[in-house]
């Protein structure tokens, strides 16, 4: 169900995906708006789930992890749980998505060295094929999607 976003719920989340450690005076002088409304717009975001949560973005190099992978996996018949078990106990798989398609899962994980590669993939190889790509760059980091201003809130 899509959630009512007017204009100046686009730019409070823009400014957010930005910086959101900016205080709610700098983020009003951004989009035209008091410290305050800002403060009740982004309670009411949280209150419809359009915010969900705040975070930190990561320098992975800064934290030793200088090589990142893309994994997708194909369990084999009847230990979708098991891999599902195996990766989510292993810290350094940052990701998983469940996908569509050949493949049942698509991982993101980080190693500080290509050798560590053979130690987390070994127990996965006993119930799943897997295919891992390392990655080379990335063209731009997480973003906010598209949002499209509610036709009843222009």
């Amino acid at each position: 169900m899509t959630k009512q976003i007017d204009h100046l719920d686009k730019a409070i989340l823009t400014v957010l995906d930005n910086n959101a450690r900016l205080s709610l005076a700098e983020i009003g002088k951004a989009v035209g708006l008091s410290g305050p409304a800002v403060g009740e717009r982004m309670k009411a975001l949280r209150h419809k789930g359009v915010i969900d949560g705040f975070g930190v973005r990561l320098d992975m190099r800064a934290l030793g992890y200088s090589i990142q992978a893309l994994v997708r996996i194909k369990p084999k018949s009847g230990q979708i749980r098991k891999v599902e078990k195996l990766i989510s106990d292993e810290p350094r798989f940052m990701a998983c998505d469940r996908v569509t398609g050949e493949d049942c899962l698509i991982a993101r994980l980080a190693l500080r060295d290509i050798a560590e590669l053979d130690d987390i993939m070994f127990p996965l190889h006993e119930c799943a094929d897997t295919n891992t790509s390392i990655v080379k760059s990335s063209l731009f980091e997480p973003r906010l999607p598209q949002i499209n201003i509610s036709k009843a809130a222009r």
